[in-house]
C-alpha cells in the first residue's frame, strides 16, 4: 500500500488478482451514501422510492462484510495494512447509517444487532486510525469523527424507538467524545483539501452534519424517554443549530471550491462527496424538527433532491468505470 496516499486506503500495490481484491476499504462510503440518501428519501414520505435506494445499500453492505471478514481470517496482512487507514472507519459509519434507516423502518431487531456490530468493531478500528494519525491528512481524517457520531445517531434513534433510557446516555457521551474527535481531526487536515481532494474532502462538512444530527436525535430521544433536564436539552438544540450552520457554512465553501476547480472524473472518494451532501440535507430537517424551526423544512427538501442528482451522477460514474475495467481485463 502506498503509505504517501491515505486517501486512497486498500489501493494494491499490484494487479489484483481477482475482483474482490480490488474492493477498498472506501468503498464503504458507497453504503453511507445510499443509506443517507435512503433516509432522506423517508423523511420526506417517500418511502417507495427510499426502499429503492435501502436494497442496495443493504446488499453492498452485505458483500462488504464478506470482504471485511474473509480478510481478516484469510488475509491478515492486508487487513491490518487497510485497518490503519482512516477509510476503514467507513464499516462502522455505514453500519450505523444502515442500522438507522432501518429502526426508522421499525426493524427494531436489526437496527439492534448493526449496533452491536458496530460497538465491536468501533474501538479496534478507532485506535489503529488514530495511532496513525500524521499532519497534512486528507478529508478521510474526518471519517473517524462520522464513525463515532454515527454510533451516537443510531444509539439516539434506537433510545426513542425502543424506550431504552441507558442508550440514549451512551449516545450523549459519544456525541460530546466525537467533537473532542472532530477538533483533533481538523488540525491534521490539509486544507489545501478544498481545491484538490479527489471528494473525501467534503467529509470536513459531513462529519459536522452528522453531529447535528445527532445532536437533534439526542433532544428527540430526550422528549420521548425524559432523559434530560431543561438545561440539558437548551444545550443540545443549541449545539444542534449550530453544528448545522457550521455545516452549511462549511457546505457552501466545498460547492463554490467545486466550481472554482472543477473535478468531474470518477474517483470512489467521490463516495465520500454525496454522504455528507445527503447527511446535510437530513440533519437540516432533523434540526428543524428537534428546534423547531419549521422554515428549515423547506431548504431540507431541496438538499435532499439534490443529494439525490448527486448519488446518480456519482453512480453512473462508477458504472462507467467497472465497465471500463473490464474492458480493459479483456483485451
Amino acid at each position: 500500500m502506498d503509505r504517501d496516499r491515505p486517501d486512497v486506503p486498500g489501493t494494491p500495490d499490484t494487479a489484483p488478482a481477482s475482483p474482490w481484491a480490488t474492493i477498498p476499504p472506501a468503498a464503504g462510503a458507497a453504503v453511507m451514501a445510499t443509506g443517507i440518501v435512503s433516509i432522506g428519501l423517508h423523511l420526506l414520505g417517500q418511502d417507495v422510492l427510499s426502499t429503492v435506494f435501502l436494497v442496495p445499500a443493504s446488499a453492498l453492505w452485505g458483500l462488504l462484510a464478506v470482504v471485511f471478514v474473509t480478510r481478516l481470517f484469510g488475509d491478515r496482512g492486508r487487513w491490518e495494512r487497510e485497518a490503519d487507514t482512516p477509510a476503514a472507519l467507513t464499516a462502522v459509519a455505514a453500519t450505523c447509517v444502515l442500522g438507522t434507516r432501518y429502526a426508522l423502518a421499525g426493524s427494531l431487531g436489526f437496527a439492534e444487532v448493526l449496533l452491536g456490530i458496530a460497538v465491536v468493531v468501533w474501538p479496534v478500528l478507532f485506535v489503529a486510525v488514530v495511532r496513525h494519525w500524521r499532519p497534512k491528512m486528507p478529508g478521510a481524517v474526518f471519517i473517524t469523527c462520522v464513525a463515532t457520531q454515527a454510533l451516537a445517531v443510531l444509539g439516539a434513534t434506537l433510545s426513542a424507538s425502543a424506550h431504552v433510557a441507558w442508550l440514549g446516555y451512551a449516545a450523549v457521551g459519544f456525541f460530546w467524545f466525537g467533537l473532542v474527535v472532530y477538533a483533533a481531526a481538523f488540525v491534521r487536515f490539509d486544507l489545501r483539501q478544498v481545491l484538490t481532494g479527489a471528494g473525501d474532502h467534503w467529509v470536513a462538512g459531513g462529519a459536522l452534519a452528522i453531529s447535528a444530527l445527532a445532536a437533534a436525535r439526542l433532544v428527540l430521544a430526550g422528549r420521548a424517554g425524559d432523559l434530560w433536564n431543561n438545561q440539558d436539552t437548551e444545550v443540545l438544540r443549541f449545539m444542534a443549530g449550530l453544528l448545522l450552520t457550521l455545516d452549511l457554512s462549511w457546505y457552501v465553501v466545498l460547492c463554490v471550491a467545486e466550481v472554482v476547480r472543477p473535478r468531474p472524473h470518477y474517483d470512489v472518494r467521490r463516495w465520500s462527496t454525496v454522504f455528507p451532501m445527503g447527511m446535510t440535507a437530513v440533519a437540516t430537517l432533523m434540526v428543524a424538527t428537534a428546534v423547531e424551526t419549521s422554515w428549515l423544512e423547506t431548504p431540507g427538501r431541496v438538499l435532499v433532491w439534490i443529494a439525490v442528482a448527486v448519488w446518480l451522477a456519482t453512480a453512473t460514474g462508477a458504472v462507467r468505470s467497472l465497465a471500463a475495467l473490464r474492458s480493459t481485463g479483456r483485451r
